[in-house]
C-alpha cells in the first residue's frame, strides 16, 4: 500500500488536480484537515472508505492511522489544502513514515497563494517592475522563524512579499514592512480563496489594516504586498515579442 499526500486545493472542491481526484476515489482510507478541506471532495472517496477528520488528532495519532492503514494493506488518501509544499507540515509525517518503514508519494495541488492571485487577476511576476516572489509567514503562535528571515529582512528585498497564517497580525505586518515598501505601496488581502466565500480586500499598505479588520478576516488569508500588484506601465514580455527569433532553442 502507499499514503499519498494530495494537496486538495486551496477550497474549491473542482480545485483537486485529475491525479489527485483519481487517487483519491481508489482509496479506502482518508484522513483529511475537516476544518480547511471541502466535504465535498470526501463524496469521491469510495463507499464504504475509512473517513478520519485529522483536525483534532496529534502528530503521533496520526501515524498510527497510516501505519494501521499500511498493516491492513489499504492505500491511504492524506488530504491537505493548498499545496503540500509549502506551510503544510508534510515533512514530519514522511519522517515518521521513513521510520516506519511505510512508503508515501506526494502529489501536487493548487497552493493559496496561486488562488489568490487568480482572484485579484494578476500576474505576481511583471517584466521590469517585479520578477521575485516571497513566501513567507510571520513567528507568532507558530514556530520562531529561522534568523535572517524576519520581515525587516525580507522587506530589504522590495520583491513581492506573500504572507500566509498573518491576518490576524496584520498590524505587525504592515509596521514591519513600512520602512522597505512605503505607504502607497500595492497591498491585497485574499481570503477563503475559491470559495463561494471569498473576500477579496485592495488597498495600500497604509489602509489594508482598516479594511482586514472592517471584513472580520482573521484566518484562512493570505497578504501580498509588492509593486506588481498595482503595475499598469510594463514592458511586454519578451517570451511573445514579436522580436524574438523562434527558430533558436
Amino acid at each position: 500500500m502507499t499514503v499519498y499526500f494530495i494537496g486538495a486545493g486551496p477550497g474549491a472542491a473542482d480545485l483537486i488536480t485529475v491525479r489527485g481526484a483519481r487517487i483519491l476515489a481508489a482509496s479506502p482510507v482518508c484522513l483529511y484537515a475537516g476544518s480547511l478541506v471541502p466535504v465535498e471532495l470526501l463524496a469521491e472517496c469510495p463507499e464504504g472508505a475509512r473517513l478520519i477528520d485529522t483536525a483534532n488528532l496529534d502528530i503521533d495519532q496520526i501515524t498510527e492511522e497510516l501505519v494501521r492503514a499500511h498493516a491492513d494493506g489499504h492505500d491511504v488518501a492524506r488530504l491537505h489544502s493548498g499545496d503540500p509544499s509549502v506551510f503544510s507540515a508534510v515533512n514530519e509525517q514522511m519522517k515518521r513514515l521513513d521510520e516506519a518503514g511505510v512508503p508515501y508519494e506526494v502529489v501536487p495541488g493548487v497552493p493559496a497563494f496561486a488562488a489568490a492571485a487568480a482572484a485579484l487577476k494578476r500576474e505576481l511576476t511583471v517584466p521590469t517592475v517585479g520578477q521575485t516572489v516571497i513566501l513567507t509567514r510571520i513567528a507568532q503562535r507558530a514556530t520562531a522563524m529561522p534568523e535572517g528571515e524576519d520581515l525587516a529582512t525580507l522587506g530589504r528585498s522590495g520583491a513581492l512579499i506573500v504572507l500566509h497564517l498573518a491576518a490576524r497580525y496584520v498590524d505587525r505586518v504592515v509596521d514591519e514592512l513600512l520602512p522597505h515598501y512605503g505607504a502607497a505601496c500595492p497591498t491585497a488581502v485574499v481570503a477563503m480563496a475559491s470559495r463561494p466565500d471569498e473576500i477579496i480586500l485592495r488597498g495600500t499598505l497604509d489602509s489594508i489594516a482598516g479594511q482586514v479588520k472592517a471584513a472580520g478576516v482573521i484566518r484562512t488569508a493570505v497578504i501580498m504586498v509588492g509593486r506588481t500588484l498595482g503595475a499598469e506601465q510594463f514592458r511586454d514580455s519578451y517570451l511573445y515579442s514579436a522580436g524574438r527569433d523562434r527558430h533558436v532553442c
